[in-house]
């Protein structure tokens, strides 16, 4: 199946933006193998008994972005910027849950990727991650965002630049200082 051009993902969010609840069928089949591949991406690092199936993720966080028929998105990769996040916070409350459950036993690693240039087989808890994230986003909201882009959503430092609204060399200073703060708040949690 050829890949769907950016102005059609981008119409089909304008007409769930208005209301048109056909929009969110038709949308599905144009986004669908890249948020599966986002998530793919998350359970690579998972378990392999783990509960949550990349497939599961991808379809509750596709429900939680067109169900509540709230969110305004500005084009493709803000959809999938929100996608992500969508997708943090799903497996941040599972692994939650699940310490919950166990407490604190197995809890929930991913790969700390090269955009935190962590050394092959390194681990991090996604817990400590969000922590490290939101704290950081009690310093500065745009480098965590930032952050997330780059981590959750995979985007490079110009598309996150696009989806924040700000200027290349601002994203680059950002993540520089985002990198830096991360990786010496994350140091203690790395296995």
């Amino acid at each position: 199946m050829p890949k769907p051009l950016a102005q059609d993902v981008t119409r089909i969010l304008g007409q769930l933006a208005e209301g048109d609840s056909s929009a969110a069928t038709e949308l599905l089949p144009l986004v669908y193998d890249e948020l599966r591949a986002l998530a793919a991406h998350y359970m690579h690092a998972e378990r392999p008994d783990h509960t949550l199936q990349a497939t599961a993720l991808v379809h509750e966080a596709y429900v939680r972005l067109v169900g509540t028929g709230s969110l305004e998105f500005k084009g493709r990769q803000h959809f999938f910027a929100v996608a992500a996040r969508a997708m943090r916070r799903l497996l941040v409350n599972h692994a939650r849950d699940r310490k919950a459950r166990k407490r604190g036993g197995d809890m929930r690693r991913i790969t700390l990727s090269e955009a935190f240039a962590a050394r092959e087989g390194q681990f991090i808890e996604i817990l400590n991650l969000h922590e490290a994230l939101e704290e950081l986003a009690a310093l500065s909201e745009r480098q965590a965002r930032l952050s997330e882009l780059r981590f959750f959503a995979g985007l490079e430092v110009a598309e996150a630049a696009e989806v924040l609204g700000i200027g290349l060399t601002t994203a680059k200073r950002d993540w520089t200082i985002a990198r830096a703060w991360l990786t010496n708040r994350l140091a203690g949690s790395v296995k």
